[in-house]
């Protein structure tokens, strides 16, 4: 979803740090309101990228009598290695935005109690990934995918590439921009993609063909998109010379969206022939001060309230199957048929060879 889940929103609109977003009353954590309305808050740690509207915030305080309190902690895998540091004594009470690419870091190390959302029958069973035990609630799906600039290709009569084999072609070269899966949930993403195409034996071949073909590194999705990325608001104004960069299936409404004035058509399109499908989750921290607030915050989660918000908030697909999706989101957005995907057994026993071959391939 770093955002995103990422994920794109984050850098373009949402506020970054420490957001308190108070529905009704005095925001007080004590319990107590003039009047007899109780208010209490709950604290929600995730990703840079998280963003929901005010009003829907508020429903869910008018719901519950829950404040909710955003804390940002950066990049999703910052996020989560943040979380794992402060486990037992957590910053917070629910965690959004750990996806399929890290859930067995978060899983391996403790980090959830298990917690049956109420809701779970709207939501496909091939996103439940911890069906079992319920450490973790799926929320959103997003696809990493490769984003061209458009202007870029058409004033070159060129034809943006469509999949993996077309970006290590010569008329590719030096125009490839990526992010490092060490530091970057989409990054990585891009990498387990890789891996899912070409296989055990064949991605550290095909990384051998894009770094002689000039792709460039850099630590984060914000780096990569709105500095190094031609077709972005962001890299417009840096001048920026890569026109094809990994973002996110859904980052074309994004350019639509926050346009003054906004076009017709969006000026970047996705290759779908390179994306990698990941799902974000949520979970109550183990240690959370507030338990049944968490426990009612991610009921909410996956509520159909803020799951029909998320597409125009955090430009990720919701995962209930009721929810319905923007006009905004639908047309200037793709839909990826045949995503690369990896089973999560499969990540967790080899994501961290898989970084480290990477690096002494790539960055060396």
């Amino acid at each position: 979803m770093s955002t995103t889940r990422k994920i794109t929103v984050g850098a373009l609109a949402a506020a970054l740090g420490v957001t308190t977003l108070t529905a009704c009353g005095d925001g007080s954590d004590d319990g107590s309101a003039s009047g007899g309305t109780t208010s209490k808050t709950v604290t929600l740690v995730s990703h840079d990228s998280f963003n929901a509207s005010d009003a829907v915030l508020k429903e869910f305080t008018r719901q519950t009598g829950y404040t909710v309190k955003v804390l940002k902690s950066g990049d999703a895998g910052e996020a989560v290695n943040k979380a794992v540091l402060t486990k037992g004594a957590p910053q917070g009470d629910v965690f959004f935005g750990v996806d399929n690419t890290l859930l067995s870091r978060a899983l391996d190390n403790g980090l959830f109690e298990p917690y049956e959302a109420k809701g779970l029958d709207r939501i496909p069973a091939a996103v439940q990934l911890d069906r079992e035990k319920h450490r973790v609630t799926p929320v959103d799906t997003g696809d990493v995918c490769v984003n061209y600039d458009k202007k870029y290709f058409a004033d070159r009569k060129l034809a943006p590439p469509q999949d993996f084999d077309d970006l290590a072609a010569p008329a590719y070269k030096d125009l490839l921009v990526v992010e490092n899966p060490e530091r970057s949930s989409p990054g990585l993403g891009f990498l387990l993609g890789t891996a899912a195409r070409y296989g055990d034996d064949g991605w550290q071949g095909y990384w051998k063909k894009l770094k002689a073909n000039g792709v460039k590194v850099v630590d984060s999705w914000e780096l990569a998109y709105n500095q190094e990325f031609s077709g972005s608001a962001g890299g417009k104004q840096a001048k920026a010379d890569r026109p094809l960069v990994v973002s996110y299936a859904s980052s074309p409404p994004v350019e639509v969206l926050y346009a003054e004035p906004r076009p017709k058509e969006a000026p970047t399109g996705v290759a779908t022939g390179t994306c990698f499908r990941q799902t974000e989750f949520a979970g109550l921290l183990t240690g959370a001060k507030n338990p049944d607030g968490g426990k009612a915050l991610i009921d909410f989660l996956i509520g159909k309230k803020f799951q029909e918000d998320m597409p125009l908030q955090m430009f990720v697909n919701p995962v209930a199957g009721d929810a319905v999706l923007p006009e905004l989101f639908t047309r200037h957005g793709v839909t990826v048929d045949k995503p690369q995907t990896v089973a999560p057994d499969k990540i967790a026993k080899n994501r961290d060879q898989w970084i480290q071959t990477w690096s002494s391939l790539v960055l060396k």
